[in-house]
C-alpha cells in the first residue's frame, strides 16, 4: 500500500500510549521514543500538530461511571490531557523540536490560550503545537478534538497511534481470524458501528475530506514507517479518494 503524501497532518495518540508498560500516569521513556519520531517526522518535511488524550490519568467517560457528574469528570479529563501536553512538549524539547502548547481551557501560567491563526503561524515556522483540554466543553472527545483541529488547521490527514495495527473487522485483541481493512470508506465505518474513533470524528473528517489513518505507534520506527507507505495502517477516507 502506498499511502498518499502529506505536507500537513494531526497526530492523535491516546493517552495510554503514554503510560508505556505501566498501567497509570507517563512513562519518560515512552514520550523520549514518540518525540523521536516525531522529530523524524517533521525532519522529513511535515508540519506536525498534535493531540493527547488523557485517559492514562483520568477518563470523563469512567468518572461519570462511577457518579462524578458527567460534565465535571469531562473537565477533569481535560485536565489530564493538558498534563500529557506538556509532558510530551517536555520530551520534545529535548531532542530539540520546538513546540507550543495551546489549550482550549485558558491557563496562561502553563500554556497559550488556543488561538487558531496564531497556531497557523507556529506551524509554517517548524513548530510543533499540541492542542489541550479537548474542546474546552464537556461531551466531546479528544478524537472529536483531533478532527475539529484538523479541519481548523486544514491538515491534508489525521493519524491516529493506537495499540493495534489498523482497523479490523473485529477485536483483533479477542478473534485471532478478525480481519484487518487496507483501506475502509467513512460511510463503511459509520454503517458498520466500527471502533475507528467516535461517530462525531469521523463524520466531521469526512465532511471536510480528511483522511484518517490508523496505525501502532507502540511499534519503534513506525510513524515513520507509515508517512512514507512502508508500515502497516489502515486509511479510512471518502470513497472518491485514492489510497
Amino acid at each position: 500500500m502506498t499511502a498518499p503524501r502529506f505536507k500537513r497532518i494531526l497526530l492523535k495518540l491516546s493517552g495510554e500510549v503514554l503510560m508505556g508498560q505501566g498501567q497509570f500516569g507517563i512513562d519518560p521513556e515512552t514520550c523520549e521514543r514518540v518525540a523521536l519520531e516525531v522529530k523524524a517526522a517533521k525532519e522529513s518535511g511535515l508540519e506536525i500538530c498534535m493531540v493527547v488524550g488523557g485517559g492514562n490519568i483520568f477518563r470523563g467517560l469512567a468518572g461519570a461511571a462511577q457518579g462524578i457528574d458527567r460534565a465535571s469528570a469531562d473537565y477533569m479529563g481535560m485536565l489530564a490531557t493538558v498534563m500529557n501536553a506538556l509532558a510530551m512538549q517536555n520530551a520534545l524539547e529535548k531532542v530539540g523540536v520546538d513546540t507550543r502548547v495551546q489549550s482550549a481551557i485558558p491557563m496562561a501560567s502553563v500554556c497559550e490560550p488556543y488561538i487558531r491563526r496564531r497556531a497557523e503561524r507556529h506551524m509554517e515556522k517548524g513548530r510543533v503545537v499540541l492542542f489541550a483540554a479537548g474542546t474546552g466543553l464537556p461531551f466531546f472527545t479528544t478524537d472529536t478534538t483531533a478532527a475539529l483541529r484538523a479541519a481548523e488547521m486544514q491538515c491534508d490527514a489525521l493519524f491516529k497511534g493506537t495499540s493495534v495495527d489498523g482497523v479490523y473487522d473485529a477485536d483483533p485483541k479477542k478473534v485471532p481470524t478478525a480481519k484487518r481493512y487496507d483501506t475502509l470508506s467513512f460511510n463503511r465505518v459509520l454503517a458498520d458501528n466500527l471502533k475507528v474513533m467516535d461517530a462525531s470524528a469521523v463524520a466531521l473528517c469526512r465532511d471536510n475530506n480528511i483522511p484518517i489513518v490508523v496505525f501502532n505507534i507502540r511499534d519503534a520506527g513506525n510513524l515513520t514507517k507509515v508517512l512514507v507507505g512502508e508500515g502497516t495502517s489502515t486509511i479510512v477516507q471518502n470513497e472518491t479518494q485514492s489510497a
